[in-house]
């Protein structure tokens, strides 16, 4: 695991292979913030908790660069916790494992987190350092960005100090995003009847696992399988044709993260069982054939469990399941005048089925304020009408471009002067906290940059370590080059 302190640069791989080192699953933050404070003392920096829970780190200038525009480098000090259904792993108190596979540095049946946790080792690399030249910098590495972005969301106005938002967040190198989607968090709760289940039935786990599953803003495009649509058409199937009844059923665990697991207990007469698998291994195959470009190792079966003394009434488990069925998923519409850009889609996240309460979480996003308000309209509609109860929360705005930045205009000529070759700048679908800030702190002059990380949010999250030297290099040269404040 620790064959990571040894990659280039050596300075932001050895600070992350001490983050792996602290347990940092979103909402569960004391340690990690604990870790940072610990670390900013060491360094000699100020540090401080606000009362978002974020933990704020200032550096003076170098002598003789006291005139230059403050940089606030912001990164999140969360992870998302996937782990694949066999690991044991505990996200809460144990290490992430890492390992170097060729060109990419992956975790061992885990998220690798560095979603967002190079980001911040970048900025400790920058507390730490005592040969960078640069003006005021600023860290700010917030709380709970991945549940909803709480910590940017009670920022208190007023702390920030810097002029320049640099937000390390990004996960394409070469690329600077000067623009993001909005969001909304959808939640849909009814309760439902239960009925004895009656004697003779037996009961059957229904697995769907092995998907891919990703981060619901980047790879929403990739027609990625949700394994809580799956799962609407496999039970409906073994309604229709093995006199099926649902139990229970739970799938998905992280809003902004593509589901790759669900699982229901269903039963049914005994002398179904057989039919049911054979319709199994049917349906198997044809989900094979229809994601065979997208997805390769879909796994759908069933086991015996205890039958339940209790199953959904029927009526209800119609209406239920109609709705899920219905329920928009995926890309709604890319944007029309950048008809390669996602402008809208929505996630259905999680479903909760037991105990006669059923909930549904959706993220639906949008660069579009009028189109977010369609997407959740579209889902309010298909939901309310079987009877659910709905509730948006989170709402944050997307953020505007400003292809006219002062920073941007720097990145690309120092981008060009040390690769030789142009940068992209590009909007991106996914959310990133800078449209928050932006609306507490409209002065600042933000762009959103990181060395390629892919699949994050899922336990294929790998980072692309020999990009990390030159972003590491660009952030050392901006800092250098930030220009002068005005008179």
């Amino acid at each position: 695991m620790s064959e990571i302190k040894k990659l280039n640069p050596e300075n932001i791989w050895r600070n992350f292979y001490h983050l792996t080192r602290v347990p940092r699953p979103s909402g569960h933050l004391e340690k990690v913030k604990q870790f940072l404070l610990d670390f900013a003392k060491e360094a000699g920096v100020e540090a401080f908790v606000d009362q978002a829970d974020n933990i704020v780190m200032r550096k003076p200038a170098s002598p003789g660069m006291e005139n230059r525009k403050t940089v606030t480098l912001q990164a999140h000090m969360d992870m998302v916790p996937q782990k694949s259904p066999d690991s044991q792993h505990n996200f809460e108190t144990d290490p992430i494992e890492t390992w170097i596979d060729k060109e990419w540095v992956r975790a061992k049946n885990t998220t690798l987190g560095a979603d967002n946790g190079i980001g911040v080792a970048a900025i400790m690399a920058v507390m730490e350092a005592k040969d960078l030249k640069h003006g005021p910098v600023e860290g700010l590495i917030t709380a709970d960005e991945e549940t909803g972005m709480f910590g940017a969301n009670d920022l208190p106005k007023g702390e920030l100090q810097g002029d320049i938002l640099l937000n390390l967040d990004s996960e394409t190198w070469g690329n600077f995003v000067v623009g993001s989607a909005g969001g909304i968090d959808v939640t849909a709760t009814r309760c439902y009847q239960e009925e004895p289940v009656a004697a003779g039935r037996t009961a059957l786990k229904i697995t769907i696992k092995g998907l891919k599953g990703g981060h619901s803003g980047l790879e929403i495009h990739e027609g990625r399988a949700n394994a809580n649509k799956l799962m609407a058409r496999v039970l409906t199937k073994l309604i229709e044709n093995c006199d099926a009844e649902v139990a229970t059923w739970q799938g998905g665990n992280m809003r902004n993260a593509i589901p790759y697991k669900a699982e229901a207990v269903i039963t049914l007469p005994e002398s179904q069982i057989k039919k049911a698998n054979g319709l199994l291994a049917e349906l198997k195959a044809v989900l094979e054939t229809e994601y065979r470009f997208v997805e390769n190792q879909i796994e759908l079966f069933s086991e015996p469990v205890e039958t339940p003394k209790r199953q959904m009434a029927a009526e209800d488990r119609k209406t239920i399941l109609n709705a899920i069925y219905g329920c928009h998923n995926g890309v709604l519409r890319m944007i029309p005048a950048i008809p390669t850009v996602v402008e809208t889609s929505s996630n259905l996240a999680i479903v909760e089925l037991e105990g006669g309460k059923a909930s549904l979480k959706i993220l639906a996003r949008s660069s579009s304020e009028t189109m977010k308000e369609y997407i959740c309209e579209t889902l309010k509609g298909t939901l309310s009408l079987a009877g659910f109860d709905i509730a948006l929360s989170g709402s944050y705005q997307g953020w505007d471009p400003n292809t006219d930045s002062e920073i941007l205009l720097l990145l690309q000529h120092l981008y060009k002067e040390l690769f030789h070759e142009d940068a992209v700048v590009k909007v991106d679908h996914a959310g990133l906290e800078c449209s928050i800030i932006l609306g507490k702190y409209p002065h600042l002059d933000v762009v959103s940059m990181g060395p390629t990380i892919r699949s994050p949010h899922s336990t294929s999250e790998r980072c692309l370590h020999e990009t990390v030297e030159p972003f590491w290099r660009l952030l050392k040269k901006v800092l250098e080059e930030v220009p002068e404040k005005k008179k």
